[in-house]
């Protein structure tokens, strides 16, 4: 075993781009080995790997499907022998839209991916870190839409975010007993990937008079706040929902 498999391992998933790809190069930085998880965008995710080093790898799995799930952890178990760290990144947005315009395809597809996609990712891991004896951390990534409500936007994807929170604050009391830190970080109006795949790619400059910091964040940002969250700053910290929002 090579001395950088001796690094604490993090699997970040849909760590390709936006937030998820930002929290890789900062962990990278920090001393992890990343395993950076991707659901399509396999060039995105090997040149990732290729930047952060670490012997860090990538790894297909949609998180909405448990077939996929346990594969992507059996890999890491294979590969890695141990796992320190998850972050609950994977999530899509859906269509930008009124109640009038949600189908159920969608709904169950956004369901799936924000909701499922976590249970079934921290239940791995939550294993494998209570087998192991060491301690762990998980890291949801919420969004301020849980609180905000997203009217005339995505209502449905900020109910997905509410339900984040809840799993937070309840895995966190659960999982304490094994040393098992369980948080969140609730990103505000953030300069990703996610607005322009909803069809809204203007929407950062078009809201950011809303904030009142006056501009929307970055993915670095956010990915700062996840690794306080993990840093021995935050050994007491568990169950929090940290906003990232630019006072929004």
């Amino acid at each position: 075993m090579s001395e950088n498999q001796q690094l604490p391992v993090m699997l970040v998933t849909g760590a390709s781009r936006g937030i998820g790809a930002a929290v890789a190069r900062l962990a990278a930085k920090a001393g992890y080995c990343v395993i950076v998880n991707y659901a399509a965008s396999a060039d995105a995710a090997e040149a990732m790997v290729k930047e952060i080093g670490n012997d860090s790898f990538a790894v297909r799995a949609d998180v909405a499907d448990e077939a996929d799930v346990l594969a992507m952890f059996a890999e890491i178990d294979d590969r890695c022998g141990r796992l320190d760290v998850l972050i609950n990144n994977a999530g899509i947005a859906g269509s930008y839209g009124t109640l009038d315009s949600y189908t159920v395809e969608a709904l169950e597809r956004l369901w799936a991916v924000n909701l499922t996609g976590p249970f079934l990712c921290a239940r791995e891991a939550a294993h494998r870190m209570k087998s192991a004896g060491r301690p762990g951390s998980i890291v949801n990534i919420s969004s301020k839409a849980a609180v905000l409500g997203g009217p005339n936007e995505w209502v449905h994807y900020a109910a997905s975010k509410v339900a984040i929170d809840t799993m937070t604050i309840g895995l966190s009391k659960e999982l304490a007993p094994h040393n098992i830190r369980v948080n969140a970080v609730r990103p505000g109006l953030i300069e990703t990937e996610i607005h322009a795949s909803g069809g809204q790619p203007d929407r950062v400059a078009r809201m950011a008079g809303q904030v009142p910091m006056g501009r929307g964040g970055t993915a670095e940002e956010v990915a700062e706040a996840v690794l306080w969250l993990l840093s021995d700053a935050a050994g007491y910290v568990t169950g929090a929902c940290l906003p990232v929002g630019g006072g929004r």
